[in-house]
Formats: C-alpha cells, sequence, structure tokens
C-alpha cells in the first residue's frame, strides 16, 4: 500500500474549523491545548468561533491552520493507532509545517510559534497596496515564465504557485502583476486577481525569509518517521539537518505542487488523505493526476472512512 498525506495552506480556514473534532477526541483537544499555551492566547476559540476577520489575517491564519490539521492527524492516529505510515507527506506552502509535525520532526508547539511569525513576516514584508498575486489559467510554465519575464520591466513577478496543469499562480509588485495578466489573456490564457494580503513566494519576501532565519535556527529538530516532500525542490526529505533550510527558501520560493503530486504518482502512490480543513488539494492533485485518489479528513466522520478508502489501495 503506497499512500500520501497531504496538509493544506492558506486559503483553507473556515469559522468552526477543528471544533466538533476537538469535542469527541481527546487528540485533538490536546493538540489545540498545546497550541493555545505555545502562543499565549487561545487560536483554538479563533478556530472554533471566528470571527473570520481576525481569523483571514495571515499571522492568526497561519497557526490556526496548522493548528487544526496536526489536530486532524492526532484524531486518525487516536482512531486507527495500527494505521500504516505514509510513504510520503506534503504540505503546500504553510503546509509542510503541518506535515513535518506529523513526521516527528517538529513539536505542535514549534511549527505554530514558528507560523505565528512566518505570517507576521510575510504580512510585513512588503508595504500594503504594493503587491499582488494573480493566478494565470490555460498556460503552460514556459509561457508563463516569458510573460513573467516580459512584464518585469525592473519588478517583481514571477510564479508563486505550480499547482496544476494551466493553473499557475504569480506574485510581485502589483504594476508588474498586471502586466502579466494583460500578457496572459493576449497569448489566450486567462487572469485571475486573487485576493491576498501580501505577494507571497516570491523575491519581495526575502525579508519575511531572514527575519524567520534565526527563529528556525534556534528551533530543535528530531528524526522524521517519513520523508517530506519540501515545496521548494520537489524532493523527498527525511534528513532533519535540511529542515531548516527547506523551509527558509521555501518563504520566497516557488511551491512546486505539481511536481510533488507527480514525484508521488512516480514513485506509486495511489491513495492520499488531505488531513485538515478545506477540499483545495484534493480538486488540485485531480487536476495533475488521475492516479492518486484523495480524501479529505477534517472530521471523525472523515476519519471513520478511512479504513474503508485504504482498503481499495
Amino acid at each position: 500500500m503506497k499512500i500520501a498525506w497531504l496538509f493544506p495552506g492558506q486559503g483553507a480556514q473556515e469559522v468552526g474549523m477543528g471544533k466538533a473534532l476537538a469535542e469527541i477526541s481527546p487528540a485533538a483537544r490536546g493538540v489545540f491545548a498545546r497550541a493555545d499555551a505555545a502562543l499565549g492566547e487561545p487560536i483554538s476559540r479563533l478556530c472554533f468561533e471566528g470571527p473570520i476577520e481576525a481569523l483571514t489575517l495571515t499571522s492568526n491564519t497561519q497557526p490556526a491552520i496548522v493548528a487544526t490539521s496536526c489536530a486532524v492527524a492526532a484524531a486518525l492516529i487516536e482512531h486507527l493507532p495500527n494505521l500504516d505510515p505514509p510513504l510520503y507527506a506534503a504540505g503546500h506552502s504553510l503546509g509542510e509545517y503541518s506535515a513535518l509535525v506529523a513526521a516527528g520532526a517538529l513539536e505542535v508547539e514549534e511549527a505554530v510559534r514558528l507560523c505565528r511569525i512566518r505570517g507576521s513576516a510575510m504580512q510585513e514584508a512588503v508595504p500594503a497596496g504594493e503587491g499582488a498575486m494573480s493566478a494565470l489559467v490555460g498556460l503552460d510554465q514556459d509561457a508563463v515564465l516569458a510573460i513573467c519575464a516580459e512584464a518585469a520591466q525592473g519588478e517583481v513577478v514571477s510564479p508563486a504557485n505550480y499547482n496544476g496543469p494551466g493553473q499557475i499562480v504569480i506574485a510581485g509588485h502589483n504594476r508588474a502583476v498586471a502586466r502579466a495578466g494583460e500578457l496572459a489573456v493576449a497569448r489566450g490564457g486567462k487572469a485571475i486577481s486573487l485576493k491576498v494580503s501580501a505577494p507571497f513566494h516570491c523575491a519581495l519576501m526575502r525579508p519575511a525569509a531572514e527575519r524567520l532565519r534565526p527563529e528556525l535556527e534556534r528551533t530543535p529538530l528530531r528524526p522524521l518517521a517519513f520523508p517530506v516532500i519540501a515545496n521548494v525542490d520537489a524532493a523527498p526529505n527525511a534528513d532533519p539537518e535540511r529542515v531548516r533550510s527547506l523551509l527558509l527558501r521555501q518563504v520566497d520560493g516557488t511551491v512546486q505542487w505539481t511536481q510533488t503530486i507527480e514525484r508521488m504518482a512516480a514513485d506509486g502512490v495511489t491513495h492520499a488523505l488531505e488531513l485538515g480543513p478545506g477540499k483545495v488539494l484534493a480538486g488540485l492533485v485531480k487536476r495533475i493526476t488521475k492516479q492518486i485518489k484523495v480524501l479529505n479528513v477534517s472530521d471523525m466522520a472523515g476519519i471513520e472512512r478511512v479504513s474503508a478508502f485504504l482498503s481499495e489501495a
């Protein structure tokens, strides 16, 4: 059986996430309690009750999603203690932290603390209104790279997320992103502006990476129980000594999600569990390959479907 565990990133948040699970799962409840203690505030209440305006602040969203995803993973193991470990885990951007917790490289406390700092640093790296992100649809990687090179004109614009065939997110200075969108439309594609608070995963995030560097350097890392495929190179990593540099490069590097899923498929993965809020990753995987089936697991109903789902593998 070759399965993978997938963990969502920013954008998957919703008020109420994890609440029902924490009410019936001591393991999930324990994760939220540890996250609350590490942050010195009830991030669990924000997950459970909102308000959505506070939950969508990047500095809150990032630790909230990680806490929820880790709570789901803990409840899964609690309910299915003999569950085989995955061949690989991976997380979309922020989700890489959840994957590393699941693999044992990070403790929950360390992950939410780092993500609080990461979220604040990414939010503050670019003044409001100076950055933008846009999804370019219907164009391949080479076309998008050419468009970004032409649109830059001395500013920053580059691929931020390779989310799937024909769906590439770009980020950079707002004027450069707008120029790239116009070029994309002129060349037969579509450009969809994204409602984000900062231009993530581009060179404008370098100050955020530098702010995160000392925090990562002082964070203890432990052996991984299974490899985590890193966002920046789409390669499985089981070496704890490489985790810091991979997470640091991720802040201003491109999320190689298409290549990540293609690597899983090439190595024989047929089933994956999306552990955490939302179903974004299931949709992206479906665009990339028909080989991998994905089950979203965000509550006890999802956990109770896991055994039957994996019996197909």
